[in-house]
C-alpha cells in the first residue's frame, strides 16, 4: 500500500492523509515489509519536517544541515508514533521534529557550554531587543524596559545579555574596533615563569628555615644578592674553598629534606 496525498483539510496543506498506514506499520512485525513502509512514511512527510527547519534559518547554521536535524527528527517521530493514543501524527511530530532542531542548536552550535535555562533567558531577551528596537527607535533598550517587555527580573535580563555573547565566539586574529592591527590575542596575557617556581619554594622553605643562621645568611648572599663565592667569602672572612664546601653541605642537606618528605 502507497502513502499518498489527499485533499484533507491540514495545517500543511500537503500533509498526507497516513492514518490507515500508521495502523499497519503499528501492527507488523519487524522486516523488510516493515522497512518499506516506514520510509514511505518518512518520505511522504519529509516536505512538512523541511518547513520546520525553514523557522530555524539564518541562526548561523546551513540549511541543508538543518534539513538533516529535521529528518532525524521526522524519523524518531515515525518510529515512536502511536496511532492509537488518537492523536494525529502531526501533534506528535512537529514538536518532535522541533525539539530536536532545538537540541541541535543547543548541544552543538554553542560556542561556550551554557546551561539550558541561559539559554532560554538568552532567547526571550533577544526577541524582546528586537519587538523594542523596531517599536522604539533610540537604539538598544535599556535593561528595566526589556525586564518589563520579558517579565523578567533583572538579574534574568543581565543572564540573558551575557548568553547573547556566548553563541559564537571572535577568533583570536580579530581585529578590536578602533584599534589600528591590535587583535583580541593581543589582549591575553601570558603565563608568569615565576608559577613555575612557587611549589619548589614552598617545598624547600621548612628545609631552608631549620639551617644555622651563617648557612641561611650564605645562601642569601649566593641566590637572592648574586654574589659570587669569592666575594661571600671576603664579607665572612673565611675562604672560598670553605664557601663552595658550606653550600654543597646545604644543597645535599635541603635535598636529602625533600626527598624524605616525598617517600
Amino acid at each position: 500500500m502507497r502513502v499518498t496525498a489527499t485533499t484533507k483539510h491540514h495545517p500543511h496543506d500537503d500533509a498526507p492523509d497516513t492514518a490507515a498506514a500508521f495502523d499497519r506499520l503499528h501492527r507488523l512485525p519487524d522486516g523488510p515489509e516493515r522497512r518499506q513502509l516506514r520510509n514511505e512514511l518518512v518520505s511522504a512527510w519529509l516536505p512538512m519536517a523541511e518547513r520546520i527547519a525553514m523557522r530555524f534559518r539564518n541562526r548561523g547554521e546551513n540549511l541543508e544541515d538543518l534539513y538533516q536535524v529535521a529528518a532525524v527528527g521526522l524519523v524518531k517521530a515515525v518510529d515512536h508514533y502511536d496511532p492509537g493514543r488518537g492523536r494525529a501524527f502531526a501533534v506528535y511530530a512537529i514538536p518532535t521534529i522541533t525539539g530536536e532542531l532545538k537540541r541541535h542548536f543547543r548541544d552543538h552550535l554553542w560556542t561556550l557550554h551554557v546551561p539550558r535555562r541561559a539559554q532560554e533567558l538568552r532567547n526571550k531577551v533577544r526577541r524582546a531587543v528586537k519587538e523594542l528596537t523596531a517599536t522604539t527607535p533610540g537604539g538598544v533598550p535599556a535593561l528595566d524596559e526589556i525586564a518589563r517587555h520579558t517579565g523578567l527580573t533583572h538579574d534574568e535580563v543581565r543572564t540573558g545579555l551575557d548568553a547573547l555573547d556566548c553563541f559564537s565566539a571572535l577568533s583570536l586574529d580579530a581585529e578590536l574596533p578602533g584599534t589600528d592591527n591590535y587583535t583580541l590575542a593581543d589582549t591575553i596575557g601570558t603565563p608568569d615563569p615565576a608559577y613555575d617556581h612557587i611549589i619548589d619554594r614552598e617545598a624547600v622553605k621548612p628545609g631552608l628555615q631549620a639551617l644555622p643562621e651563617r648557612e641561611q645568611t650564605l645562601l642569601y648572599l649566593r641566590f637572592f644578592q648574586g654574589m659570587t663565592q669569592s666575594a661571600i667569602a671576603e664579607q665572612l672572612g673565611i675562604s672560598q674553598m670553605h664557601v663552595s664546601r658550606l653550600l654543597t653541605a646545604c644543597f645535599t642537606h635541603l635535598r636529602e629534606e625533600l626527598l624524605t618528605d616525598t617517600d
